[in-house]
């Protein structure tokens, strides 16, 4: 159980830390008008493809983490792995070309869809559905097993992540997908912290003195 939710614990902020990096090192990437997707695109593209893939990986560790609970959550670890692979095959099979990103690219929507694109496409679709259904599932978990702070708190990202993703300003929408994915991986490290064990107690010392 432990290296299944230690990996997660250490990947999912480290996603944001290489995404930053990225962020201040690429050359014409403005966070305010390109997706993190095209970040997989052209020279040292390779990065983010292996950011998304070690993200899904992570999910993939969670699911697992959370079979092993008892009681058995039916639903939960499935969608959480769905996620997981939606990230990878949203990694490895990058976006078209937009936006001006990478620099020489057309501005705007690419004028057509590769297949490779497409299935970018499918994965993130696949990936957000996902983690919808498993913030829900992952709720009704934690109240049936009488947490409810942790219920409530998959409750409050589900809506929040609804929220961001759903609001009416198609111009700022590249740093909302930011914000949603943020609020989909800082969930999935609370999971995976609450399903960590509890550090053992240091042992106190003995007193070798008679009283």
């Amino acid at each position: 159980m432990t290296a299944l939710t230690k990996a997660p614990l250490f990947i999912f902020p480290t996603f944001f830390v290489v995404w930053l990096l990225q962020v201040v090192t690429r050359d014409g990437y403005d966070v305010r008008r390109h997706p993190m997707s095209l970040l997989a695109l052209g020279e040292g593209g390779w990065v983010q493809i292996a950011n998304f893939a070690a993200a899904g990986v992570a999910a993939l560790l969670l699911a697992a983490a959370l079979r092993r609970q008892r009681p058995v959550a039916t639903w939960a670890p499935r969608l959480v792995a769905t996620f997981g692979a939606g990230l990878i095959i949203a990694g490895l099979f990058v976006t078209d070309a937009g936006a001006g990103f990478p620099p020489g690219a057309p501005e705007g929507a690419p004028a057509h869809l590769s297949w490779r694109g497409a299935v970018h496409e499918l994965g993130f679709i696949v990936a957000q559905l996902a983690w919808l259904a498993a913030a829900a599932a992952l709720a009704r978990s934690f109240s049936a097993a009488n947490d409810r702070t942790h219920a409530v708190l998959c409750l409050v990202a589900l809506a929040a992540a609804v929220v961001v993703a759903a609001w009416p300003h198609a111009e700022s929408l590249a740093p909302r997908l930011v914000l949603v994915t943020a609020i989909e991986l800082g969930l999935l490290t609370a999971v995976a912290r609450r399903l960590s064990p509890a550090p053992a107690p240091r042992p106190s010392a003995v007193s070798t003195t008679e009283p």
